[in-house]
């Protein structure tokens, strides 16, 4: 009985972990935790997150992202300029240079996705293409997480200094 106790332990942890769309391979490149976050009805805008690692010996560049629930999608930079937050749009993409990991993350570098014409609910996973200039396209689930999420559910967000 006590065995069977375990396994069923064991199953409601597996279970109750928060469930993450996954990781992707493109060629050299890694694409780790795609992530957004959950809207309220009637949003304009979210923000997508991922960790891009170039395994490879050449320079690459995220060029674009294209998602069905949003009207356009554009690749943007967060800075702080004199005291004020500014969202820039990033018309050349963001470069991943060979051997580095990018990390697109709430108050840097992201995805942005505009013109929603839906609401993204917590929970489900929602698919993203992402283009490389060289590495070409793959389609990807993004999970989604509580509005406000500074990371994933079940995961603490590392961001990378070199990145911004």
């Amino acid at each position: 009985m006590r065995f069977m106790t375990r396994i069923f332990a064991a199953a409601l942890l597996f279970t109750a972990a928060p469930a993450f769309a996954g990781d992707y391979t493109l060629g050299k490149m890694e694409i780790d935790q795609p992530w957004t976050r959950a809207t309220p009805p009637g949003a304009k805008a979210a923000g997508g997150f991922v960790t891009i690692m170039n395994d490879g010996e050449e320079d690459d560049q995220l060029i674009g992202a294209k998602a069905g629930f949003a009207g356009r999608v554009e690749l943007h930079t967060m800075d702080m300029t004199d005291g004020v937050m500014k969202m820039r749009h990033l018309p050349d993409g963001i470069p991943v240079p060979a051997g580095e990991t990018v990390s697109l993350a709430p108050g840097g570098l992201h995805i942005m996705f505009m013109d929603l014409r839906e609401s993204l609910a917590e929970g489900g996973p929602v698919p993203v293409s992402l283009t490389f200039e060289k590495a070409g396209t793959i389609e990807v689930e993004m999970s989604v997480a509580k509005p406000g999420a500074p990371a994933p559910d079940g995961h603490t967000h590392m961001h990378d200094e070199s990145t911004n």
